[in-house]
């Protein structure tokens, strides 16, 4: 399987070369996007044949069968379609965009052309929150709320890795879209009832600082959402599954009990990173010619409901 990771020399790019060089019988042949003289020397570190600033360049070669797109948010659904519209599988980061007409175009876009879309919603694939998923299904777990923290310290543009960005983050379509799909996907159902509430604006990003959501499905459970980029520490996303039997805190990749034990992840996936776990799932996809979890389609309905939500903010 011969890749493309656009957006390669940043902060996601990086883990998802990572996470590739892992699995076996994948190739990446392609490193696009940021500064030339970034991505050509990853490209020479890391022996990949071709660098360039230009996604257009890799999508028309013809080794590149699949694009990982790790590129800024507002890029993602035109760089996803011209993907499709190529030829070529795409993985997208989440959001797969920001906002639900492009969502919505993108699907059908990926319908007409009969290629693997998938977003970036990694959430459904970290071994903690599968461990929960598994038990819901088995029938040992039923949801009574999830509590949910997000929290950073972004009052200036910079990415994971403190590098200056060319692009703003948004708490809305990216980092509250990975609780509302994961809660939707771990109850099995769509939101009947959601809302939101923002903060003030800042003066130069442009972007609501501080957010609170809440959100209910037909089945009376309900998730609590909060959201900062004032936050001073400690970082991160936190979940908190308050279940008919037990509750349970997950961190990234790790698992808590209420009694802050930590559950035994062991044989619950093949590996413990959660961004090696969806690139397997997108590889795995294309060479079984199947719809993989976490397909464009299948985390549509996030995307409406972060559309509901957003209208009601105004």
């Amino acid at each position: 399987m011969k890749i493309c990771v656009a957006g390669a020399a940043g902060a996601f790019g990086v883990k998802h070369l990572d996470a590739l060089a892992a699995i076996e019988g994948v190739e990446v042949v392609s490193v696009v996007g940021g500064k030339a003289a970034d991505v050509e020397a990853l490209a020479a570190k890391r022996a990949i044949p071709h660098a360039d600033k230009s996604l257009e360049q890799a999508l028309a070669r013809r080794d590149v069968e699949a694009v990982i797109l790790s590129t800024p948010t507002q890029m993602h659904a035109a760089q996803a379609t011209a993907c499709l519209k190529a030829g070529k599988h795409v993985l997208v980061e989440i959001p797969m965009a920001d906002n639900l007409a492009d969502s919505e175009a993108l699907v059908r876009t990926q319908r007409e052309t009969g290629f693997v879309a998938m977003a970036g919603h990694v959430r459904r694939f970290n071994p903690s929150h599968q461990w929960i998923h598994n038990k819901i299904a088995a029938g040992a777990l039923k949801i009574q709320q999830m509590d949910v923290q997000t929290y950073f310290f972004r009052r200036s543009n910079l990415n994971a890795l403190g590098q200056p960005r060319s692009w703003t983050d948004h708490l809305l379509w990216h980092h509250a879209c990975h609780t509302v799909d994961l809660f939707q996907y771990q109850c099995g159902e769509v939101a009947s009832e959601a809302f939101g509430l923002q903060g003030p604006k800042h003066p130069t990003l442009g972007v609501a600082m501080d957010m609170s959501i809440g959100i209910k499905v037909p089945s009376g459970a309900i998730c609590t959402l909060s959201l900062s980029f004032n936050n001073k520490g400690p970082l991160g996303t936190f979940f908190r599954y308050i279940c008919d039997n037990g509750t349970y805190i997950a961190r990234y990749d790790d698992l808590y009990d209420g009694e802050d034990k930590k559950v035994d992840l062991a044989g619950v996936a093949v590996s413990n990173n959660g961004i090696e776990l969806i690139d397997r799932e997108f590889i795995a996809a294309i060479r079984d010619k199947r719809e993989p979890n976490a397909s464009v389609a299948q985390c549509l309905p996030a995307m409406r409901t972060l559309d509901r939500i957003e209208k009601g903010m105004r």
